[in-house]
């Protein structure tokens, strides 16, 4: 069984961490952790009370001694000791009852990443219980996931779109050839809906209720029909409850200019690549992942903008994860392992 494996592939996302064995998921949290800090023999020492999803939940609902964080922004680390709390935690978790000491980690990283980031995923990974930590870029791990053909000599071109970056990759022979990352994502268009909310309506609301809105109406491109939601907010004059109603068609008016970032990440990619490459792109297609992928519309979108046809994978939440297990599988890791970055 999968669950037994002494491999493990990690996507280290921003919003969701996720954890592959064999050919499946099998833990998926967000990347939360609730913590209190003590002071223990004048030195502050954290303590993680809740991680994942029961932390997700006491966020805004807890009293000053408890700090709900996030310890990623923009797909990078930004609290390190928050996110070896979050790593030893589900690492426990899907260990629990075996005996092995420590599982050999292939952990996904942003593509274009400085090496203090990078190492700081490494050093995380270790400290978290890993015997072996091994970095791989998250297009190649999601090329691998979504089982593109990127052994040969010829083209394949995938869109990740995460919620706290976007990458555009160009890849061939296990490795990536061109690629660019804008250190936004999701959480962009969630800011963006909320932005048009306050800008038209005079109505704040929070990240949550952005994104439900995204979820429930949202799309990259006008709809045949156009749905509607009712949210609540709070009227940014009086501070006091307001309803406000949204359209599917304000939601694509408020979602163009982080998209058209997207398309201008996506396009530039398709600059520096070989023409040769770009020949078998268009005959392929760009293949969409990422939880951002699953916008409406959006491979309609990037179809007419870029001249190529986009199209979303199978699994595209999971396929990081997935690659990067199955980038740990010994034919596989001979072939990659020259192209992957040191920490």
């Amino acid at each position: 069984m999968a669950l037994f494996s002494r491999d493990l592939g990690i996507d280290l996302g921003t919003k969701f961490t996720r954890i592959a064995a064999g050919e499946a998921v099998i833990s998926e949290a967000p990347t939360v952790v609730a913590i209190t800090v003590e002071e223990v023999r004048s030195t502050e020492v954290l303590k993680a009370i809740e991680v994942g999803q029961a932390a997700d939940d006491m966020d805004g609902r807890v009293p000053e001694s408890i700090e709900v964080v996030r310890p990623l922004q923009n797909g990078v680390i930004a609290d390190y000791a928050v996110t070896v709390a979050l790593l030893q935690t589900m690492l426990k978790q899907v260990r629990s009852g075996f005996s092995f000491t420590g599982p050999r980690v292939a952990i996904s990283v942003p593509e274009s990443v400085t090496s203090v980031e990078r190492r700081a995923v490494h050093e995380a990974t270790l400290d978290a219980g890993a015997r072996e930590a091994i970095l791989i870029q998250q297009p190649l791990a999601a090329a691998l996931g979504a089982d593109l053909p990127i052994g040969t000599p010829s083209g394949n071109m995938l869109l990740c779109l995460g919620a706290g970056a976007t990458q555009a990759a160009v890849l061939a022979m296990y490795g990536v050839v061109t690629a660019e990352t804008m250190r936004a994502g999701g959480q962009a268009l969630d800011e963006a809906i909320a932005a048009y909310a306050r800008r038209k309506y005079g109505v704040i609301i929070g990240p949550r209720t952005a994104e439900q809105i995204k979820i429930q109406i949202g799309a990259a491109v006008p709809q045949p029909e156009s749905e509607s939601i009712e949210v609540q907010g709070q009227d940014q004059v009086s501070g006091l409850p307001r309803a406000l109603t949204l359209t599917t068609d304000e939601v694509v008016e408020a979602l163009q200019e982080p998209l058209g970032r997207v398309v201008e990440t996506a396009r530039r990619v398709l600059e520096k690549t070989p023409p040769e490459l770009v020949s078998d792109i268009i005959d392929r297609g760009l293949a969409l992942c990422g939880g951002g992928a699953l916008l409406r519309g959006i491979d309609k979108l990037l179809t007419k903008e870029l001249g190529i046809p986009a199209y979303l994978v199978e699994q595209p939440r999971h396929a990081v994860a997935l690659g990067a297990a199955r980038a740990l599988t010994p034919s596989v890791l001979v072939a990659v392992r020259r192209n992957l970055p040191t920490a």
